[in-house]
């Protein structure tokens, strides 16, 4: 053998060596039980749900308050989370049992394909179809995305270059859009790869940089909404509707936005989006008021702090986020984010936040906080705070089969 080639191979070897022992390093294999438990926990409770509703036609989970059961219909925006919680259930378990019922239940979300009055679309079927479609291959689901995908795109405006959120409060908004809204484009990336329509990503696109543009705070912080004037394209009202105040920094919120560009950066490999979330990150990691187990209060300006509730649903999309962003950055940054998703991990998967099966009306999670200044489903359990949990544990579990 060469010296050459002896020393190249030295050197193939050395550093799939070093890139097994940083893995090694930066996944702890303590952590990897806590993961395995926490998903046969949710598929147990999520399967007493699924037998709950399964009779009450068209009925969806939204929360569980004051003793109660509350429900939906496809209607109500977070349809899609329990489908979806159940498509991440069976692809970890592949139980037969709850692939039938991710089946019941997505199906229960399709005529929202049609829907052109709001903007979560991309929420309803994204999360159900979407992960139906990934997991099984199956067609009848391609074409409700891409229906999904067209009803969604009648909520752009050219001149304002963005998808319009809500169409209530007409007195106050002209043309809102909430930072929520960066979510549902990720439905449009999937239409325009499956399509050869590239409007779905030209919209995408316009939507996220006017987004980094006017949503935005020079400390990366971001407003809940913003009203854009349909003449100008410009912003006449700037406010976090959700959140303590306009100038807080409302915690889910914050997540969203963290998430969204992580995903945009995955979809269109464009550098901006990948700074824009590790900005984010930085800002709500090092924050403050953030608290040590990084499950942040409802608000990171809540006056109360630290005697106001937490937000578990924040915190678990906050925490998908970082799953997937950890794969984009530097060693450094990689292991901070480490540091954070195990102490946010350990601290869901403890008593404090997760129930015992049969109790917390069936949801994995306690305590998280709707909107919290109209009293509305505060430190209660909610359907998108154990769907994104479940995503990020899917996300983490596969790096440890790599």
């Amino acid at each position: 053998m060469k010296k050459t080639t002896l020393y190249i191979l030295l050197i193939i070897a050395f550093f799939s060596c070093t890139k097994k022992h940083n893995s090694d390093n930066l996944y702890s294999d303590a952590l990897l039980p806590i993961i395995d438990s926490a998903l046969s926990f949710a598929e147990q409770q999520s399967l007493l749900m699924a037998k709950k509703y399964e009779t009450q036609d068209g009925r969806l989970p939204k929360t569980y308050q004051d003793g109660k059961d509350m429900s939906s219909d496809s209607r109500w925006w977070c349809s899609g989370f329990f489908p979806g919680s159940l498509w991440y259930i069976y692809e970890n378990s592949k139980n037969p049992e709850t692939l039938n019922y991710a089946q019941l239940y997505t199906d229960r979300v399709e005529r929202e394909k049609f829907t052109t009055d709001n903007h979560d679309v991309g929420f309803m079927l994204y999360c159900s179809f979407g992960n139906g479609l990934r997991l099984t291959g199956e067609e009848r689901y391609k074409e409700v995305l891409m229906t999904g995908a067209k009803s969604l795109g009648t909520r752009y405006n050219t001149n304002v270059g963005l998808i319009r959120s809500w169409d209530h409060n007409k007195e106050n908004w002209q043309y809102p859009v909430i930072i929520d809204n960066i979510m549902n484009l990720e439905l449009l990336l999937w239409a325009a790869k499956n399509s050869e329509d590239s409007t779905f990503k030209n919209i995408a696109i316009s939507h996220a940089d006017k987004t980094i543009e006017h949503h935005f705070r020079p400390d990366y912080s971001s407003y809940h909404v913003v009203s854009y004037d349909t003449i100008t394209g410009l912003p006449h009202l700037k406010q976090t509707h959700q959140g303590y105040s306009d100038e807080s920094a409302w915690s889910r919120g914050q997540a969203w936005g963290l998430y969204g560009y992580t995903y945009l950066y995955r979809e269109t490999g464009e550098e901006r989006y990948l700074e824009q979330a590790k900005n984010i990150a930085n800002f709500v990691i090092h924050h403050p008021n953030m608290p040590d187990d990084y499950i942040p209060y409802w608000d990171f300006n809540s006056p109360d702090i630290p005697n106001t509730p937490r937000d578990a649903s924040a915190a678990c999309i906050m925490l998908s986020a970082l799953s997937e962003l950890i794969d984009y950055v530097n060693a450094t940054q990689a292991k901070e984010y480490m540091n954070v998703i195990e102490k946010q991990i350990r601290t869901l998967a403890s008593e404090q936040y997760t129930a015992k099966l049969g109790e917390n009306g069936d949801f994995i999670l306690k305590h998280s906080t709707g909107g919290y200044p109209f009293k509305s489903e505060v430190d209660v359990p909610l359907t998108y705070a154990d769907y994104y949990y479940l995503e990020a544990l899917t996300r983490l579990k596969k790096k440890y089969e790599k």
